[in-house]
């Protein structure tokens, strides 16, 4: 059984039961059957799909809106912008995906060979609460214009959105089981992953997470997509408009309370700023505007629960015992989730909690004598999702981008993802890529038809 919590007010909300192995046997054999049906679909018949799919988000919104406010905390605009980008994202495939499909034609030494884009099969995708809808749409939607069918596992704490993300596919017109949302306990992914009628497996989640689904589909040899956490450094050099990098510091770190994968969380300052930059970042975190997320013109709502609360807490209890300073916030704002943003600095940068990713409103502030410096300091952790990085230099410009390890780098801005443009990172934050032509590619197969020239 689930319930949903708001986070906001503790109060409980839907019930949802578990699926049982019956249950999932059942699921497994009608995604068996759609794909068979599926794939021989036309792919202007996918792509209407997907525009029938945008059409339900758009005409529910706000009801969609409202129930990621009251179950996992983000403000409502917010939650109505995250909604209005799942419309983009399926309607960027369905008026782009179809290109993306055309055979790839090349010379060999004994004629040619066309790569066509065949699909896989069922997909399972296991996906975090922080953005309940997008992150399924930049799966789903690529998902159904390949030909591939989707089998969802949303997290706990979300599981009404995942509830109404089957409606608007399935109010859309979807064929029975080229989508299902599977209401099922984090024990049964393996069980799922290990079945032969399921192709792939992407996830968006902790490390632990993805190592345990990429152990799962080692063993069964099947093709995986991790984007996990991330440490995301914001650089900021003398020549960068100081002024508009707080500004963007400061929306990057408390978008989503702090909880998301590319959240800005590490501020590394070019010594020559560092002052008047900490000083004008320190004011303005501590005034953020912290409040019931359904409100206008709050900033900041709850963290998604007491528990993702206690962790950050204890973290900070962690950084202040090795010697970091809490300058402003960080502190239980009232009783349940809240808590007021935080900034930390004098942070060792080989201390445990430094090393970690802190999925909730605090910065912690570094100083940089150099670029030098400051590209080490980037590199300096386990992750490596985002970046972003200010100044004016195109020389600096060049060296942050061939010298930073991540999978995206925003420059004079603040990085988001994209429905045209390539998502992930490396080292623990995952591999593989989502969006664009490349996450309709990754659970495709490339057909070679050798051909006489």
């Amino acid at each position: 059984m689930f319930t949903s919590i708001n986070p906001a007010t503790g109060a409980e909300g839907a019930t949802f039961e578990a699926l049982e192995d019956d249950a999932i046997d059942a699921a497994l054999a009608r995604a068996e059957a759609a794909f068979r049906s599926w794939r021989v679909t036309g792919i202007a018949q996918r792509a209407a799909l997907l525009n029938a799919i945008a059409d339900q988000f758009e005409t529910n919104k706000l009801h969609l809106a409202e129930t990621a406010t009251k179950e996992m905390g983000k403000t409502l605009s917010s939650a109505v912008a995250e909604v209005e980008k799942c419309v983009a994202g399926f309607r960027h495939y369905a008026q782009k995906g179809p290109a993306y499909l055309e055979p790839v034609e090349t010379k060999t030494a004994s004629g040619r060979s066309v790569g066509h884009w065949l699909p896989l099969g069922p997909v399972l995708a296991v996906m975090p609460w922080n953005f309940p809808y997008w992150q399924v749409v930049r799966w789903l939607a690529p998902t159904i214009l390949a030909g591939n069918v989707g089998l969802l596992k949303h997290a706990s704490l979300t599981q009404g959105c995942a509830a109404l993300i089957q409606q608007m596919v399935s109010a859309a017109g979807a064929p029975d089981g080229v989508f299902q949302n599977l209401a099922i306990k984090s024990d049964k992914v393996s069980r799922i992953i290990a079945d032969r009628r399921v192709a792939a497996v992407t996830l968006t989640g902790s490390e632990g997470a993805g190592a345990k689904v990429a152990e799962a589909a080692g063993r069964a040899l099947k093709k995986v997509v991790l984007e996990l956490g991330g440490s995301d450094p914001f650089i900021v050099m003398p020549s960068a408009d100081l002024d508009k990098a707080v500004a963007t510091a400061v929306k990057a770190r408390v978008q989503n309370a702090g909880q998301s994968c590319i959240c800005a969380k590490r501020m590394i300052v070019h010594a020559h700023v560092y002052d008047a930059f900490l000083e004008k970042f320190t004011a303005a975190m501590l005034a953020v505007k912290i409040g019931d997320p359904m409100a206008d013109g709050i900033e900041m709502g709850p963290l998604s629960s007491v528990e993702q609360r206690d962790t950050v807490l204890e973290q900070l209890e962690r950084a202040t015992a090795a010697g970091a300073k809490l300058v402003g916030g960080g502190k239980i704002e009232r009783d349940g989730a809240w808590m007021s943003a935080g900034v930390l600095t004098d942070v060792d940068p080989d201390a445990d909690f430094a090393q970690e990713e802190i999925f909730g409103p605090v910065a912690m502030v570094f100083r940089a004598d150099d670029l030098d410096a400051a590209i080490a300091l980037a590199n300096d952790v386990p992750f490596g999702l985002g970046s972003s990085v200010w100044t004016q230099d195109q020389a600096e410009i060049d060296r942050f981008v061939r010298d930073i390890e991540s999978g995206m780098t925003a420059v004079n801005q603040m990085l988001a993802s994209s429905p045209e443009a390539p998502f992930g990172g490396v080292k623990l934050s995952g591999h593989g890529r989502e969006l664009g032509p490349w996450g309709l590619h990754e659970f495709m197969n490339l057909k070679a038809v050798m051909l006489p020239s």
